[in-house]
């Protein structure tokens, strides 16, 4: 199931570099990602994938580059203005990240707290338009009959939808979503991607995706960029990765080889 035909440019990364001593997790990468696609970024463990979606985030800044969402410069942000980007450019983890202790609807309804005033936020206070927003995101995942549930509850593909949902109520105009399927079964992970697909056709969000399954990608991807050694070594049509282009990013063509390596 192939995502939307994209419309005109959301963001654009020029020259991003990150380096932790001596090791350089992103090397130079450009790149540039339209409005409504959903991309998968593929490639070995230690390629560069996740430090590239926490550097959109800006969980991390990056030493060098320029970054720009429809023009704005996303790295001079500061303060309110970067919290207000990083509600836009919601993250979802390979760990759900959720507190299991509480029902699923309260999990969800977190997300909204950064669009909320600092004093109701601390105190975890949710209004009843927080409360309609958390609903009506479990709904769209096929969640809602769990609204009540405890998290622990859940099963590890359940508990991702719940974290997209929360994700959901930020009201984002991209999603990054790094590893979300790797520590879940085929049928999990099925249910997940759907889910993703569900909110970029039906939502028109941009998702951006690290992805350690080829096959994935290729069921849900239009487009594919594949990193190594922190530089983009692929980047066009999810079709074009054929066993030549497979072997220059992994080492192989095996499908099965490659899933271990990533």
């Amino acid at each position: 199931m192939a995502d939307p035909a994209p419309s005109g440019t959301f963001l654009r990364l020029e020259g991003i570099t990150k380096t932790y001593g001596a090791a350089r997790a992103l090397d130079g990468v450009t790149l540039e990602v339209a409005r409504g696609e959903m991309t998968a970024v593929i490639g070995r463990s230690g390629a560069g994938k996740s430090t590239l979606l926490t550097v959109i985030n800006r969980l991390i800044d990056p030493d060098a580059g320029r970054m720009t969402c429809e023009g704005r410069d996303i790295l001079a942000l500061r303060g309110r203005a970067l919290r207000d980007w990083r509600r836009r450019c919601a993250m979802v983890f390979q760990r759900f990240n959720l507190v299991s202790r509480l029902p699923v609807l309260t999990n969800v309804m977190t997300g909204r707290l950064a669009m909320r005033p600092l004093i109701p936020s601390l105190l975890g206070l949710f209004t009843d338009e927080d409360r309609a927003a958390a609903i009506e995101a479990l709904v769209a995942l096929d969640m809602g009959p769990h609204a009540l549930k405890r998290a622990d509850e859940l099963s590890g593909g359940q508990q991702q939808r719940v974290a997209i949902a929360r994700a959901l109520v930020q009201e984002p105009q991209i999603v990054l979503a790094d590893e979300p399927v790797a520590s879940l079964d085929p049928r999990n992970a099925e249910a997940v991607m759907e889910a993703l697909a569900r909110i970029n056709r039906d939502r028109g969000i941009t998702v951006l995706i690290n992805l350690h399954s080829v096959a994935l990608a290729r069921a849900y991807c239009r487009r594919s960029v594949a990193m190594s050694a922190g530089r983009i070594v692929y980047d066009g049509p999810t079709e074009g990765l054929t066993p030549p282009v497979l072997e220059r990013i992994y080492g192989t063509a095996d499908l099965d080889a490659i899933e271990d390596a990533a």
